[in-house]
């Protein structure tokens, strides 16, 4: 069986025991947190959302909490003595994906 969810703006299909990079979720080490928002569940039976699917959700375990690669930002603007260098890091969660209850 497996779902596929929205979070963080982004769709994600998960199956039970996937360890999955989300965009950062509250919460801290061991605690569990439950995904609602579920658009489609797949497997011998399939339900499909208009747009979420009712009484279906997805609990996982937060692994951790952590933040991606820095990515560089640099603007430039010729003829103008114009340049901007910035940094960023992403911050994510690391989840167990526990069970999917449709």
């Amino acid at each position: 069986m497996y779902a596929i969810i929205e979070t963080g703006g982004k769709q994600i299909k998960v199956e039970q025991g996937q360890e999955i990079y989300v965009e950062k979720v509250a919460g801290e080490a061991n605690d569990v947190v439950t995904f609602d928002k579920v658009l489609f569940v797949g497997g011998d039976d399939v339900k499909v959302g208009a747009p979420y699917v009712e009484g279906a959700s997805v609990t996982a375990k937060v692994v951790e909490q952590g933040r991606g690669k820095k990515i560089t930002i640099f603007t430039y603007k010729p003829k103008n003595n114009d340049a901007k260098k910035k940094g960023h890091r992403q911050p994510y969660t690391k989840v167990v994906i526990e069970g999917i209850n449709a």
